[in-house]
C-alpha cells in the first residue's frame, strides 16, 4: 500500500482513508479545517457532551481556544515551575521508596498520578494528592476512561452495552461536583481581587484564571464582578475534563518510554545524565532551586529535547482524524483521493516509522534531532506530528514537554530504571503477542493509548 489509501469496512461502518504521508497531512491539517471524526465526537460525548476544544468547531472553538490560549502559553508557564516541580519531588521520593524495597510495581500508574497532580496545579491552582491519597475526581476520571466508547466504529457490539450510560452518568456526576467546587473558588478569588478585598491583591495564576479573566473582560460592568453564567461554568467544567483527558497521557505514557528506551540505550543516558550535569549543575540536590531560580535554563536542556521528541516519534500519542467532506480530496503522488463520506486518518505511528522519511526509523537515534539541516539523518519537514501542526495543533504541548524536561532532570540523574515484562509475565502468565517491532515495551489501547500491562518496571538508586 502507497502513503494514501483506503480500507472500506462496510457494512460495519465508512470507509477510512489512511494518510501516512507528510504532503498529505499538511493538506489535511494545515490547508483546511475539516471538522473532527464522527468516531472522535462519539469518544468524547459521554465525558464532555463535545463541548471541548477536541470536538468544537468554527467559530465556537476559535472563541474558546482564545480563552486558553494564554495559560498555555510556554512563557505563563514558566511562571509555574515551582508548582510543577513540587509535584516531581512527590514523584522522584515515591521511586525513592520503591527503590529502598527493591519491589516490581507499575511505572505507569506512578506516573500518571503525578501528572494528575501536576494538571491540578498548573489548571486550578489545587492540590489533588493524587501521589499520596485517592482524589475523587482522579478515580472518578479514571473509571470513565475505560467506559469510553473505544473502538466503537469498528465493532458496533460495543454499544450494546446496557450499563455503560449509567456509569457515563455516575462518574461525570463525581467529576462535574468535584470540578464546580474548584471553578467556584477560582471565580471567588477573582471577586476578592476585583473588589479589592484579597490580601495579596493578585490574582490566582492559574490556566482556568487567565481564562476567568478572557470571560470577565467581556461581561458588561458590574456584572462581570458579581455573576457567573451557569452556561459559561458548564462549558468552563466540560472543557477542563477535556484538557484534563487529553494533558495526562501523553506525559505519563512517553515518561515511561522514555526511561525505557534510556535503560537500553546505555550511550544516550550517559550523554542526557552529562547534559543535565553541566547544565543544571553535577550536585542533584541543587536542580531544584537551580530551576527555580532560572527557569529558562531548561531551554539549554538541547540533547533532552531530542530524547523526548525521538520517544515521541517511535511511541507517538494519539491522532485526531477528521471527517471527509463534499468536494474534498487530498493529492499525492499526482493521484486524487476523495474524502467524501470518509474518516480521514493520519496514522503516526506509521508515518513517524516510514523509512522513506527516516533513516534507520525503528532505531532510537536522539541526535537526529540536532544534527544539521544537510544530514541524512536530519527529519524531513511536516514527518513528525506528535502533537499535530497547524491552527488545531496540541494546546497543551508546551505544558507536555516542561513537565517531561522536569521530570527528567529531577530523576534520570538519580535513579537506574528496568523494564520487568519477563518477570511479570511469568506472574501472570500472559498471553498475546510479547514484542512489536522488536520491543517487549508497546502502546495498547485501554481506553488511549498506554503503556502495556502497566509497565511493570524496578527502580534502583543509581550507584555514586
Amino acid at each position: 500500500m502507497g502513503p494514501v489509501f483506503y480500507i472500506d469496512l462496510w457494512p460495519f461502518n465508512s470507509p477510512i482513508l489512511f494518510v501516512e504521508s507528510p504532503s498529505a497531512a499538511y493538506q489535511l491539517f494545515q490547508e483546511r479545517l475539516l471538522p473532527k471524526a464522527d468516531p472522535v465526537r462519539k469518544f468524547m460525548y459521554p465525558l464532555t457532551k463535545n463541548n471541548d476544544l477536541v470536538t468544537m468547531e468554527g467559530k465556537l472553538w476559535k472563541d474558546w481556544r482564545s480563552v486558553f490560549n494564554p495559560g498555555f502559553s510556554a512563557n505563563h508557564l514558566m511562571t509555574l515551575v515551582p508548582g510543577i516541580l513540587e509535584a516531581v519531588s512527590t514523584y522522584s521520593e515515591i521511586l525513592g521508596e520503591h527503590a529502598k524495597v527493591r519491589e516490581m510495581f507499575y511505572l505507569e500508574q506512578s506516573t500518571i498520578n503525578m501528572t494528575m497532580d501536576i494538571i491540578g496545579i498548573v489548571t486550578l491552582g489545587t492540590h489533588f494528592n493524587a501521589q499520596k491519597s485517592a482524589n475523587d475526581f482522579v478515580s472518578a476520571l479514571r473509571e470513565q476512561i475505560l467506559w469510553l466508547p473505544t473502538g466503537s466504529q469498528l465493532n458496533p457490539l460495543q454499544k450494546l452495552n446496557w450499563i455503560r450510560p449509567f456509569a457515563h452518568m455516575y462518574y461525570n456526576g463525581r467529576m462535574d461536583r468535584y470540578l464546580s467546587h474548584e471553578i467556584d473558588r477560582c471565580f471567588a478569588s477573582h471577586k476578592k481581587v476585583d473588589t479589592g478585598n484579597a490580601s495579596s491583591g493578585r490574582k490566582p495564576n492559574t490556566i482556568v484564571g487567565l481564562a476567568l479573566d478572557k470571560y470577565l473582560e467581556q461581561q458588561p460592568g458590574s456584572e462581570s464582578i458579581s455573576n457567573m453564567s451557569a452556561t459559561f461554568k458548564q462549558f468552563a467544567i466540560n472543557q477542563m475534563k477535556g484538557l484534563i483527558l487529553a494533558g495526562h497521557g501523553t506525559t505519563s505514557n512517553t515518561l515511561c518510554f522514555i526511561y525505557y528506551l534510556l535503560s537500553t540505550n546505555p550511550s544516550t543516558l550517559q550523554r542526557i545524565r552529562e547534559e543535565h550535569d553541566r547544565v543544571l549543575s553535577s550536585d542533584i540536590n541543587q536542580t531544584s532551586s537551580i530551576i527555580i531560580q532560572r527557569p529558562h535554563v531548561l531551554n539549554q536542556l538541547l540533547y533532552t529535547l531530542a530524547v523526548i521528541k525521538e520517544t515521541l516519534r517511535l511511541f507517538p500519542a494519539e491522532s485526531s482524524p477528521r471527517q471527509g467532506d463534499v468536494g474534498v480530496s487530498l493529492t499525492e503522488g499526482g493521484q486524487q483521493y476523495p474524502t467524501e463520506g470518509c474518516m480521514l486518518w493520519c496514522v503516526h505511528q506509521a508515518m513517524h516509522r516510514d523509512p522513506r522519511y527516516w533513516p534507520k526509523p525503528d532505531t532510537f537515534i536522539p541526535e537526529r534531532w540536532i544534527v544539521s539541516k544537510d544530514d541524512t539523518l536530519h527529519p524531513i519537514k511536516g514527518a513528525w506530528r506528535a502533537f499535530e501542526s497547524g491552527p488545531r495543533n496540541c494546546i497543551g504541548q508546551e505544558l507536555a514537554m516542561l513537565e517531561m524536561k522536569l521530570a527528567l532532570a529531577l530523576t534520570i540523574r538519580k535513579f537506574d530504571f528496568s523494564a520487568r515484562f519477563e518477570e511479570w509475565e511469568q506472574i501472570n502468565r500472559k498471553r498475546g503477542p510479547k514484542t512489536i517491532n522488536g520491543e517487549s515495551a508497546y502502546q495498547a489501547l485501554r481506553g488511549t493509548n498506554r503503556p502495556r500491562d502497566g509497565f511493570p518496571c524496578r527502580v534502583s538508586l543509581r550507584a555514586s
